[in-house]
């Protein structure tokens, strides 16, 4: 008897062993899962930012896919079985013992993520890329202590007339040589703190005024001198409206002719880097000369090299017509501007009224 006791007791503990470990597994891949998913959205958004950049500068049509949801569903059955036999004495031979404990088991995990995929497309796509940036985002950014000349170039087309590098289909028109006298203006403003935002509600919207300090240090003072004289703005005021057109009504009016995000991306991919030999082919147009500014020429917003084999150290890379086309990652200036368009994509209202996807997912215990 102490012999099937034994055996018992065996087939109990091991048992037990095998469900002891039955605690849910969900929170222990929280952690890991969502920093893992971040990247690789993060990532993928970043290459194709860039590949469709690249397929501006060819001509071709830029394709937008968002990561609608995420979900991770994670399933483990477990089984074991066991078996104890009484002894038993036989006959044959005599004092014979027939005894035996058996134990079987398996298991099965399973790991399957659910990822959704939501295309920009129609009146989304209409919205989204060609809707103009609100005048208030411009301003916005320039309070948050981004630079008023990369703001300006990147999002802004004229102000109060003054025209901004233009590129249409390949045809590039050079800025206003006062434009970039403006902008060393503004930035040298901007970096005094001397100048602020001021936004009144009114029964149709919002009044966006820009406001300056009325005792300015000479340097800022003598700086926005000049902007009022390059815009046609009263010297003496020290608030001025600003509105979204291209022309003002008076002289305490500041109009900006704001860009939209397919603009956006047309004036960055302009600069690309491409083959020689795509050029030659007639694949793409050569890279425009660069305008000239106060101080020679201005360098481009953002530098996007290409290669035809992997390029080290890069900041994100994409590839199309068999060659690499890249950032390097250490060219912060271009990691910035890259990084800066997401925010722009944030500031224009879609206005999109789809239902989001009803995900049915199956649960196990």
């Amino acid at each position: 008897m102490n012999s099937i006791k034994r055996l018992t007791l065996i087939t109990l503990s091991l048992w037990l062993v095998a469900f002891s470990g039955c605690a849910s597994i969900g929170p222990r891949t929280v952690t890991r899962d969502r920093f893992d998913y971040t990247a690789a959205v993060a990532e993928s958004w970043k290459s194709q930012m860039l590949l469709n950049l690249v397929k501006i500068r060819y001509g071709d049509v830029p394709v937008f896919l968002d990561v609608g949801q995420i979900v991770a569903g994670y399933s483990f059955a477990r089984s074991v079985s066991g078996s104890v036999n009484v002894p038993v004495y036989s006959g044959t031979p005599a004092g014979a013992v027939t005894g035996t404990v058996g134990l079987s088991g398996q298991g099965t995990y399973n790991d399957s993520p659910t990822v959704t995929y939501t295309p920009l497309a129609g009146e989304r796509f209409a919205r989204s890329m060609m809707m103009p940036l609100p005048v208030s985002a411009i301003l916005n950014v320039l309070q948050a202590g981004f630079p008023a000349d990369m703001v300006f170039r990147l999002g802004v087309q004229a102000v109060n007339g003054i025209d901004n590098r233009r590129v249409q289909f390949q045809h590039v028109r050079p800025a206003d040589p006062e434009f970039y006298v403006l902008l060393q203006n503004l930035l040298r403003i901007q970096a005094s703190n001397d100048v602020g935002v001021r936004i009144q509600q009114v029964d149709k919207g919002e009044r966006v005024n820009l406001v300056f300090r009325p005792h300015l240090p000479a340097a800022v003072e003598n700086a926005l001198r000049n902007v009022a004289h390059i815009l046609g703005l009263d010297p003496a005021a020290w608030e001025f409206r600003v509105v979204y057109g291209a022309v003002p009504s008076d002289d305490k009016e500041i109009a900006i002719l704001t860009r939209s995000i397919l603009e956006v991306l047309t004036d960055l991919s302009s600069t690309i880097t491409v083959p020689e030999a795509h050029v030659t082919e007639h694949r793409v147009g050569p890279t425009p000369e660069a305008d000239l500014g106060p101080e020679g020429e201005i360098p481009p917003l953002i530098r996007i090299a290409s290669s035809t084999g992997r390029p080290d150290n890069a900041f994100v890379t994409a590839t199309y017509h068999g060659y690499w086309f890249s950032i390097d990652d250490r060219d912060l200036r271009s990691k910035n501007l890259f990084s800066f368009i997401m925010f722009l994509f944030t500031f224009v209202e879609t206005g999109s009224k789809e239902a989001a996807p009803i995900l049915t997912i199956p649960t196990t215990r």
